[in-house]
């Protein structure tokens, strides 16, 4: 049994979509959020600064005792996995790429699957890499990839299901539409929030859930480690969550609450380039 809190990371509030997922599937845990918030989004960046970001994060959560480290973001996974790790040392670390990659794979029937991005994530080629490293070698599906910067932005200024909105996601969809997928990985940890919206486009998809995948994976390796908390002597009216960001955008609060689905304390603000 281990009681330090799971550590979870992201360039922003995406995150906050994993956060919920770990909530449902681990909710006698206790957690620690950091969301980069003044320097998001980190899609565009270069390897380079993804790395540093990636490295300071890690080192804030480090300093807080936990006892996992989540990298609720794609282009963090994507692009800074192995410094994050060589970091974090024997604190064990859960990517948003692997688990994802093998999820799609059970998924696909027809062997051709989708995954949607940031510029970062698309450009690393990681998810196209994880799934035909997981594949079958004589039945390798075929991976077809769309980088889509403007959905970040509109999901942070909370304007997920906006008719714009909805036209720009059928601009980046068409192209996967075309390719005849079957299954789509949400390749950003915004995306859940367009969930509504990218069914009514593509209604026959089986869409991966990023966080969701995530979470059961560290379900499973809190449980082989025995790093689970006791739920006999857990109780608690509402998820036990420390929030810091290192700014408080205008719409902090009503973005968090509709990517969790609770209310959240005031944030910690903190600063990580120091």
């Amino acid at each position: 049994m281990n009681n330090n809190p799971i550590g979870v990371f992201d360039s922003g509030i995406g995150g906050l979509s994993v956060l919920k997922q770990f909530v449902r599937f681990l909710p006698f845990e206790s957690y620690i959020y950091l969301g980069d918030t003044a320097r998001v989004p980190y899609g565009n960046r270069s390897p380079e600064i993804v790395k540093l970001y990636a490295r300071q994060s890690t080192e804030f959560l480090l300093e807080k005792n936990v006892k996992l480290i989540v990298i609720a973001c794609n282009t963090v996974s994507a692009v800074a996995l192995d410094e994050v790790r060589k970091i974090a040392g024997d604190i064990p670390v859960i990517d948003m790429i692997s688990p994802a990659a093998s999820a799609a794979l059970r998924a696909t029937v027809n062997k051709r699957i989708g995954v949607i991005g940031t510029r970062a994530t698309v450009a690393s080629r990681a998810y196209e890499k994880q799934i035909l490293e997981f594949s079958n070698v004589d039945n390798s599906p075929e991976v077809f990839t769309k980088a889509c910067p403007l959905l970040v932005p509109f999901v942070e200024e909370g304007m997920a299901q906006h008719p714009a909105v909805k036209l720009v996601t059928e601009e980046y969809l068409q192209e996967l539409i075309e390719k005849d997928i079957d299954t789509l990985v949400m390749g950003c940890t915004h995306y859940p929030l367009l969930v509504p919206m990218i069914r009514e486009i593509m209604p026959n998809i089986s869409l991966i859930d990023t966080g969701e995948h995530a979470s059961v994976t560290a379900l499973r390796l809190l449980a082989e480690r025995g790093d689970l908390v006791d739920e006999r002597n857990s109780f608690m009216e509402k998820p036990k969550v420390q929030f810091y960001i290192t700014d408080l955008p205008a719409l902090f609060y009503e973005n968090a609450a509709a990517f969790l689905g609770f209310e959240i304390d005031k944030p910690n603000i903190i600063q990580l380039d120091k």
